[in-house]
């Protein structure tokens, strides 16, 4: 029962904290102050059901060394989506036009917040954490990068090439940096960094969600394999190639650290090891 107690009072959250920053779309400043209370809130749910559920300290969102681990994420996924642009703005598919929306990049800032915070906790904090018990660490590392592929088929402009992508390459690298961590605080970075990279800087569609209007005044065109058509640049080649490189950087981390959890220890596994950093 505890995994139907912890995904529901995540998934509540992110429900209702996704309805609440939806309906501040033309409104950047509470879309701001919505999206931060709903990440907080997620947080704070997170760790009241796991620690009512499994009677544990929970390590995984622990407050010691959130700030850096967080910060260290939010680097690297802005790092990774910046190369993506880089490789279609020299090949031609990427065009900048000028300045765009300070506050609309602001707004962003929330939103994307809410949604990576909501989507770790729930994809990586209960569904991964709770199927490698029983799988092991690369079973469950499939089945979650399915699901999460799965899950952006629900999006407006979506496309099965792009849930591949997001399978693939996203599910694989967060689900990769919280292996090699313990930690759910550097794929949250990490996911908020990608995102809001690609909406409130780049002003690119977001996994099938329609433009966005960001910090720059741009347009994308040229081959779906390459720009990700209408899902985004996630769905790109690029994306995919430096989101595989990057999974596999992290499970070589994880695999030195001794956190791989394999199949045969799985069942005795009933606790996040110690966070390392």
């Amino acid at each position: 029962m505890r995994f139907v107690w912890q995904l529901l009072a995540v998934a509540a959250i992110a429900f209702i904290g996704g309805q609440g920053v939806a309906a501040m779309d033309d409104k950047p400043w509470l879309r701001l102050v919505v999206g931060l209370l709903t990440a907080a809130l997620s947080v704070l749910v997170y760790r009241w059901v796991v620690g009512r559920t499994e009677r544990r300290q929970v390590t995984e969102l622990a407050w010691e060394g959130s700030r850096p681990a967080f910060g260290r994420g939010t680097l690297i996924g802005i790092a990774l989506f910046t190369a993506v642009m880089i490789n279609l703005f020299s090949s031609g598919y990427y065009d900048i036009d000028g300045l765009g929306s300070v506050t609309g990049a602001i707004g962003f800032i929330g939103f994307m917040a809410a949604a990576a915070v909501t989507e770790e906790v729930m994809y990586r904090g209960v569904l991964f954490r709770i199927i490698e018990e029983r799988t092991g660490s690369w079973i469950a590392l499939v089945l979650t990068s399915v699901l999460f592929g799965a899950s952006h088929l629900l999006n407006p402009d979506a496309s099965l090439l792009g849930a591949t992508a997001i399978a693939v390459e996203a599910g694989g690298m967060l689900t990769g940096a919280y292996i090699a961590t313990r930690s759910l605080w550097l794929p949250i970075g990490l996911h908020f960094g990608w995102n809001f990279a690609a909406a409130g800087i780049f002003s690119t569609e977001v996994s099938g969600n329609g433009a966005s209007q960001g910090l720059l005044e741009s347009s994308t065109s040229g081959p779906e394999l390459l720009t990700g058509g209408e899902f985004g640049p996630e769905a790109s080649v690029y994306s995919v190639l430096f989101g595989v490189l990057v999974t596999l950087a992290f499970l070589w981390l994880a695999r030195r650290r001794g956190h791989l959890v394999p199949r045969r220890r799985a069942d005795r596994t009933t606790a996040a090891p110690t966070l390392s950093r």
